[in-house]
């Protein structure tokens, strides 16, 4: 079964009408719906036309092992993490979630081509499949591809059966010991047909770049590679309000290849601060027949890097503020979903976030369309392994055959983002040591140079002395150290690129709304409970805490930006634990694993967000057992200084200063007693003046249950997703931070249930059961739409509290 976009579905009218002569659109259809899963089968089985008809129904983009369970003995890896500082191998447990990935799975579907003949062509494009993809159609293969993270097609054409009728089948194969984290499993991202004209636009054949920008005047260069002979190219740019602002036509080819430089006058520059989309819209003619027609978003930007002077974007020097993102979306996995993207760069944006890292992968088509249109420059990554292995079945059984094409599909299929400001060819690769590591690095910085020469490449080094040592560092285009702080100095000495960038900083651990006493710095610090304290001072022994960071970035103009480990919670690598079960998710996350706000997201809010102001107080303030005893409240605020008072008693006023970097960036008070009651602080602004005033009361016990929705409005497309916090309060309204209750979720109407999660590493509770415990007093509820406009309602319960109901809309 095909699911057509709104304006495919127009095509597909228009194409029915008209005549042989005029047949000239392109149509995209998603393969979505109709498809039959089962796990387990192997690709042998193909060969005896298997049945389908007992196999599961789902829809892709899917992900077949988040559905669980957790269990620990699934991939459980006996390793050293040479990247952790570890020399004798243990046991890890929870490294890749502790969910069901391993094993060979087969999807299969059924398609029509609507209008095909001997003059079309069709594409079959997969954006990502986890893993090992190989393809038939009408029971013949048609390709296969080694890499999950990667995009990929391939031309069917002479595979369609004439009467319309064809078959898909999709066989994936995922090993035990191929990934440092959760990869997930199955079609988690999208697939295409491409149906259009022999004579056409390759596929990612247009790469776009603005070579020369000023106030009044942009310069947009257009390559255009096609297919078909006696061809000529019209290309229109239309400005964010659709109005046409250029036009240009040339039957000048080179090859197979269009080349146009076309003028923009008084041109809107895209930044983070104001993301402007121009749209190219290119036509193929033969004889004056239109032939196809794509269109491709893109924005007009210059980047630069300078030595002394760092990063520049449309000629200003800016730091990136940026976050590490692993690719799984918490409680649906890996399967892709923009409205869940949405909401992760939406929280970040608040945050003061204006860059992301794609760890260590290649990114989602969804995640650079989201960042393009609401402001996120991107570090777009590779590989986490060459051909020296991390884990046994990585991708260095690839990556002397498939380094290579990987590299151009993800260059071509992604080079017209604007978000993208540099590419990463690897990720704390083994290969840093020695020559042949050199010669590596260059030649994968080479292609990419090949592919793309209007920006830089990375890589994330961890073995900083190594890379001083063998030439690695030097040669990249931007030198990334991954912490290694006190080498930062000697590095920018040594390297002659005249800049750093932290390419991967922090990974401080943290559990949301878990405090632990007495409160000091410290690393790789465990606990009975396997939980990490939320005063942020915890680390591993190779990282620090995020003031040492600040610290560089803030004194050190050649340090020209950090991408913290991480923005969110992943499923997979739950380190300090990672040799202690249940123990299944990170605790590196500014954001828990359900997107909720750890105490670091406003430490870090104070310091990246300039339009808002920000004043949080930790910790919570219910120790029943603690009376009296020694309990010191932190203050993250952009404000300088501040007053605390404990039921109206003043505790004094703290002002930041440069004693350490934590009294640098955050106001602590060290002293303070346990009394039941009310903590509050007062703010003040540079003339002393109080302006702003936060409080925290201790809650008696839960009472009822608070519902707050990231939206109320759906779009009735069977994929879009509310995000509802769900918390309990006394009967005064407080939050109760340590209420852990049993909850239940039902949904009626036009919606359904999608997942809930708590942001609980140690939780083993399944994501999909509508039924999940409080942890720390929250937990997010997921509710999806369907195809059905109307009312949805969600109902929360527990026993002993007063439930609650909330409506939303799908539209």
């Amino acid at each position: 079964m095909i699911i057509l976009k709104k304006r495919d579905l127009l095509i597909s009218f228009l194409l029915l009408v008209a005549t042989a002569v005029n047949a000239q659109e392109r149509v995209t259809i998603e393969l979505t719906k109709g498809w039959k899963f089962s796990k387990g089968i192997n690709e042998k089985a193909f060969e005896n036309n298997f049945k389908d008809s007992k196999w599961e129904s789902v829809t892709v983009p899917h992900d077949w092992a988040i559905y669980g369970p957790f269990d620990k003995e699934i991939d459980k890896q006996s390793t050293a993490i040479v990247q952790n500082g570890e020399k004798v191998a243990t046991e890890k447990t929870g490294r890749t979630g502790a969910l069901p990935y391993i094993g060979e799975a087969w999807y299969r579907n059924q398609f029509s081509v609507p209008n095909f003949d001997k003059n079309k062509k069709v594409i079959l494009l997969f954006e990502g499949a986890m893993s090992e993809p190989k393809v038939f159609v009408n029971g013949q293969k048609v390709g296969e591809w080694n890499y999950g993270y990667n995009y990929f097609y391939f031309d069917i054409t002479n595979f369609i059966n004439s009467n319309g009728n064809n078959s898909l089948a999709v066989h994936l194969s995922n090993l035990g010991s191929s990934s440092r984290w959760y990869p997930g499993a199955g079609l988690y991202r999208k697939v295409k047909l491409i149906v259009k004209n022999k004579e056409s636009i390759d596929q990612w054949g247009t790469f776009i770049t603005t070579p020369i920008v000023s106030d009044n005047l942009a310069k947009v260069n257009i390559k255009t590679k096609v297919t078909g002979e006696n061809l000529c190219i019209i290309t229109k740019i239309n400005d964010a309000t659709g109005n046409e602002v250029a036009v240009d036509k040339t039957d000048a080819i080179f090859g197979n290849e269009f080349e146009q430089n076309i003028a923009v006058n008084n041109p809107h520059l895209w930044s983070p601060e104001s993301p402007y989309l121009y749209t190219a819209v290119s036509q193929i003619y033969v004889d004056d027949i239109l032939k196809d027609e794509i269109t491709t978003r893109f924005g007009i930007r210059t980047i630069k890097y300078e030595a002394n002077k760092g990063f520049s974007l449309n000629g200003k020097v800016r730091k990136l503020k940026g976050v590490c993102l692993h690719h799984d979306l918490g409680p649906i996995g890996t399967a892709i979903n923009k409205a869940a993207l949405r909401r992760q760069l939406t929280i970040l944006k608040d945050m003061g976030c204006d860059a992301i890292r794609s760890s260590h992968n290649m990114p989602s088509l969804e995640q650079l369309e989201l960042c393009d249109e609401m402001g996120f420059m991107f570090l777009a990554e590779s590989f986490d392994e060459w051909a020296k292995p991390k884990v046994k079945n990585g991708y260095n059984r690839f990556f002397e055959t498939d380094a290579e094409k990987d590299i151009v599909n993800l260059v071509h299929a992604t080079r017209n983002h604007p978000c993208i400001v540099m590419w990463s060819s690897g990720n704390e690769v083994p290969d840093q040591w020695g020559s042949e590591g050199v010669k590596r690095a260059k030649w994968l910085q080479d292609i990419f140079h090949r592919e793309d020469p209007s920006r830089l490449v990375t890589v994330g080094m961890d073995q900083v002395k190594a890379t001083m040592e063998s030439g690695f560092g030097a040669l990249m285009d931007i030198p990334g150290l991954n912490y290694r702080l006190p080498l930062y100095e000697e590095a920018f000495k040594k390297f002659p690129q005249g800049f750093i960038l932290g390419s991967e900083t922090a990974s401080t651990v943290s559990s949301r709304g878990i405090y632990k006493f007495p409160v000091v710095k410290v690393h790789s610090k465990q606990y009975p409970d396997f939980q990490s304290s939320s005063y942020d001072l915890e680390y591993c022994n190779w990282s620090n805490v995020p003031d040492d960071d600040f610290v560089l970035q803030d004194d050190k103009p050649w340090v020209i930006g950090e991408f913290v480990w991480t923005g969110f919670d992943y499923l997979g690598e739950p380190t300090p634990y990672d040799e202690m079960w249940p123990s299944r998710s990170s605790y590196f996350g500014i954001n828990d694993l359900a997107g909720l706000p750890k105490d670091r997201f406003y430490l870090y809010r104070s310091r990246w967000n300039n339009n808002d102001k920000t004043l949080h107080i930790l910790p919570h303030w219910n120790w029943e057992g603690r009376e009296g005893e020694t309990t010191p409240v932190f203050v993250y605020t952009n404000y300088d200084s501040a007053e605390l008072f404990v039921n109206g008693k003043s505790m004094g006023i703290q002002r930041k200063n440069n004693s350490t970097p934590q009294n640098r960036y955050r106001l602590m008070w060290m002293d303070v007693k346990y009394k039941p009651g009310t903590i509050k602080v007062v703010a003040f602004d540079k003339d002393g003046k109080a302006v702003a005033e936060e409080s925290i009361r201790t809650a008696e016990k839960p009472c009822q249950i608070k519902l707050e929705a990231d939206r109320s409005s759906l779009e009735a497309n069977g994929e879009d997703l509310a995000f509802v916090t769900v918390s309990v309060v006394d009967k005064k309204g407080n939050p109760c931070p340590t209420a852990t209750n049993q909850l239940q979720f039902s949904v009626s109407g036009n919606g359904r249930y999608r997942a809930a999660c708590n942001g609980d590493a140690t939780s083993l509770e399944l994501f999909h059961l509508p039924t999940m415990k409080l942890f720390s007093g929250k937990l997010v509820v997921l509710v999806q739409s369907t195809q059905e406009t109307g009312k949805i309602a969600l109902k929360v319960s527990g026993r002993g509290l007063k439930e609650a109901t909330m409506l939303l809309y799908s539209n």
